[in-house]
């Protein structure tokens, strides 16, 4: 089945420590159902030094967050809302699929 939120889009959290917070998706892992959201679910993490790359220390980072507490932002009504699929009939007669707002029912992409 194919996510119904990609990348760049806008998404606000459901659940959890950072919950109605908002943020912009930066990676979807499909295998793991899960997205990096910016901002989003900080965690530090202690890296070692590289010579040459890096120095030592303490690092913040986002962690991936399952794609169930998250809500798609419509960019119209600017509330959380579920996307649906439909399909726009294009102008060379070929059948455009689209993600849609259930709530207000604005085409998204």
């Amino acid at each position: 089945m194919a996510f119904k939120i990609k990348r760049n889009d806008l998404v606000q959290v459901l659940r959890g420590k950072d919950r109605n917070r908002r943020g912009r998706v930066l990676r979807v892992i499909p295998d793991a159902g899960r997205i990096v959201v910016e901002g989003i679910n900080i965690v530090k993490k202690h890296v070692r030094a590289r010579p040459g790359l890096r120095q030592a220390g303490i690092i913040e980072l986002e962690a991936p967050i399952p794609i169930a507490k998250l809500m798609m932002v419509c960019p119209k009504c600017n509330r959380p809302t579920r996307v649906g699929f439909r399909f726009l009939q294009e102008a060379a007669g070929k059948p455009r699929k689209v993600r849609y707002c259930k709530k207000c029912g604005e085409v998204v992409d």
